[in-house]
């Protein structure tokens, strides 16, 4: 299965179906007045979220959908049969967006949430409305109204309370394979994750959260570097960000100015989701010989000027992993039950997760064409006839482990 985060669809609600002029016409009633029935509703189209659908690749094969039209009215005051609505499953975690005025109609969050994105046309009137006193045989009815047409576009954020981030190879997709079920693919190679990965950590007594692994970011992610300017933006609807650094890296690098740079990019990318809470986590700690560990994870810390929490691990051995689980649940557990409690927290919080959905959208379109239009005129400046752009990352396979 093809992960893909977004969509363009173009959606018609059902037009109304349309009245008629009739007259009754029974033996011995010759002229028995108007009996002509309305028309039927157009069918609405709704978007709803559901759980089984974990990708948007359907909608990038079908990108038109259309309500059918309501029945014309009858005679004999009968009216004619609405149409069906029509409802379009997504993923949870996906927003709508009306390409045409650029609105966000709706966040589906929840499972079996449902948004009404095209509202059919009402049936036409049959000319039974029109009768008076005056106008005993009218012989006026009107059309049914035309239903809603609309250019929408499907985004998907994975939906998680942790989000890993780190420069590539840092250890993230070994972080998960050992606290969840997840299986993603490692190699001692960059880029070897080319999708988010999502796992639910279980720590048992029905206490679990989901942690997604982010691709690597790189250093100018921000701006469309790397796989950044594509999958950035799903670490918006987490709860904390989870920051590996590798403390011993193969190319020599240094560890505290790796760390920085992811800090520099979530900084560029979006302020509100810089401001998230964040563990920084000293990974490959079994790199490192005993005597001089104690050492350098202090000078990391020290030169990164970090105040929040620290954890030392391996992922290759296990070593630390449950230590951040635990403190990473509890620190969730504290979070929704003050949510339940406190509403003026909970507000607080719904605000500030809003605002970062929409900031982290309005970045990521305006970086996309930015970075699309640096390719163009890079390319143009090569070969005129060569327009074509590669934004779509097709034929990746998405791995969901629930």
């Amino acid at each position: 299965m093809r992960f893909i985060d977004e969509a363009v669809v173009t959606v018609k609600a059902g037009d109304g179906g349309n009245g008629i002029a009739s007259f009754r016409r029974e033996k011995y009633v010759p002229r028995g007045g108007p009996d002509g029935g309305d028309g039927g509703s157009g069918g609405d189209v709704y978007v709803i979220a559901d759980d089984n659908t974990n990708t948007l690749v359907d909608y990038r094969y079908t990108r038109r959908y259309d309500a059918k039209r309501g029945e014309n009215g009858q005679s004999k005051n009968c009216s004619g049969k609405g149409s069906e609505d029509i409802y379009l499953p997504v993923p949870v975690g996906t927003t709508v967006v009306d390409t045409e005025t650029d609105e966000v109609l709706g966040d589906l969050v929840e499972i079996g949430q449902t948004l009404l994105v095209a509202k059919g046309g009402d049936g036409g009137l049959g000319n039974t409305h029109f009768k008076s006193s005056t106008n005993q045989a009218p012989r006026k009815a009107t059309s049914g109204f035309e239903g809603e047409l609309k250019v929408l576009k499907f985004e998907l954020k994975v939906v998680a309370d942790v989000g890993l981030v780190g420069l590539p190879n840092a250890g993230k997709s070994t972080f998960i394979r050992q606290v969840s079920a997840a299986k993603p693919k490692v190699a001692d190679y960059p880029f070897t994750t080319l999708v988010p990965n999502l796992g639910v950590v279980d720590i048992g007594r029905h206490r679990s959260f989901v942690m997604a692994d982010i691709p690597g970011l790189i250093e100018g992610a921000s701006e469309g570097a790397g796989l950044g300017i594509r999958f950035l933006k799903h670490v918006a609807r987490t709860r904390r960000l989870l920051h590996l650094v590798d403390v011993k890296p193969v190319d020599g690098s240094d560890p505290v100015e790796n760390a920085r740079v992811i800090l520099n990019e979530l900084e560029r990318f979006s302020p509100e989701l810089a401001n998230l809470p964040q563990i920084l986590v000293l990974n490959k700690i079994d790199q490192v010989a005993e005597e001089d560990l104690n050492e350098l994870c202090t000078h990391i810390v020290a030169e990164l000027g970090w105040t929040g929490m620290v954890f030392r691990t391996s992922t290759l051995t296990g070593e630390g992993v449950d230590a951040i689980k635990y403190h990473l649940m509890n620190d969730i557990e504290r979070e929704r039950e003050r949510e339940i409690e406190d509403p003026i927290f909970a507000e607080a919080q719904k605000e500030r997760f809003a605002r970062l959905e929409e900031e982290v959208r309005l970045n990521t379109e305006a970086q996309r064409e930015a970075y699309r239009a640096a390719r163009r005129a890079a390319r143009e400046g090569i070969d005129n006839s060569d327009d074509r752009l590669d934004d779509d990352e097709d034929g990746v396979e998405v791995v969901y482990v629930p």
